[in-house]
């Protein structure tokens, strides 16, 4: 299935008329995908079963498009994934919350040639073939950087494929590059090198950002439990960021997101590296949920509509965003 035809699948399966109305407040369900990030920890450790009270049901998503069809059936009622997938569901006004800015991507995710495939330069992309999960922040990246480099993406043969996919094609010599996130990079790394990241990317002029969002109408039913998540969330990152250099391979902190994400706990510390993680304070500035989260959402949806991905922008974004469950 071509780009523009999955993108055009993937908004049909996220339209509003595929979206449940009735929300299982009853039984909390909550999916992450496997980014590396502080919150893993807390949802490792069963940290947010304390501080909300209830049992919850986790569930592991290869990339957010994923995560979005499950809350469009109402089987998932707080989800995790990045700014790209996200503005393509918004762009369709699936109903959701924004309501955590988790972190702002930076080498967390890269694009990584293999060794021996004979691009050393990004001219040499032109007729290889490189994977990415389609409509996902390293797919936006991607193309955020064929943009840049003048490629037309259409002469680079670029494939879908999740992370896990990626590892098994990347051991068989199936691709000769992939823009992804771990665990997948961290293994891919080992026997390629990068030729760029979503750092690099966002300085060019498409960041790429992970939240946590909520379907509307279970933050509206349960705004305690969603407020609760992002009180659990942000002590969280605020644990990582005051204690930051003794998250290392052996400490009890990464052994907990390896566990959880099937990362190695030697590539974590510096993955976690690779993204800055917002605390509390800064949530309700107009940097992040107070007005700057929603501009860069339409941002997405712009350069998204610009390369066939979604079919339209809507004139503001700032219905799918809201500070209100985070606590002073």
């Amino acid at each position: 299935m071509n780009t523009l035809k999955l993108a055009r699948h993937l908004v049909s399966v996220l339209g509003i008329a595929a979206f449940s109305l009735t929300a299982h407040s009853a039984d909390l369900t909550f999916g992450y995908i496997n980014g590396i990030d502080p919150i893993k920890r807390a949802i490792a450790d069963g940290e947010y079963e304390k501080g909300i009270g209830q049992k919850i049901d986790w569930r592991a998503f290869e990339a957010g498009p994923a995560v979005l069809a499950a809350m469009a059936s109402g089987d998932v009622q707080i989800g995790n994934l990045g700014s790209s997938p996200l503005a393509a569901a918004a762009s369709r006004n699936m109903p959701l919350v924004t309501f955590i800015v988790s972190a702002q991507i930076r080498s967390s995710e890269a694009l990584v040639v293999r060794d021996g495939s004979g691009i050393k330069a990004p001219g040499d992309l032109v007729g290889k073939t490189i994977a990415v999960p389609f409509v996902s922040t390293s797919h936006y990246s991607l193309l955020g950087a064929l943009k840049h480099w003048n490629l037309d993406p259409r002469k680079v043969n670029i494939i879908n494929l999740t992370p896990a996919q990626i590892t098994a094609a990347w051991s068989r010599g199936d691709i000769d590059g992939a823009f992804t996130w771990s665990p997948a990079l961290g293994e891919i790394r080992k026997t390629g090198k990068i030729l760029t990241d979503a750092a690099e990317v966002s300085g060019w002029g498409a960041p790429t950002f992970e939240v946590w969002v909520a379907r509307k109408d279970f933050a509206e039913k349960n705004p305690k439990i969603v407020a609760d998540f992002a009180k659990v969330s942000l002590a969280a990152i605020a644990d990582y960021t005051a204690h930051k250099a003794e998250w290392t391979a052996t400490s009890e902190p990464v052994k907990s997101i390896a566990r959880l994400t099937g990362a190695n706990a030697s590539d974590i510390p510096e993955l976690l590296d690779g993204s800055y993680f917002p605390v509390a304070s800064e949530q309700k500035t107009a940097q992040f949920l107070a007005g700057g989260t929603a501009k860069e959402i339409g941002k997405t949806a712009e350069f998204l509509k610009e390369q066939g991905k979604i079919e339209k922008v809507l004139p503001d974004y700032s219905a799918f965003v809201s500070d209100k469950f985070i606590g002073e």
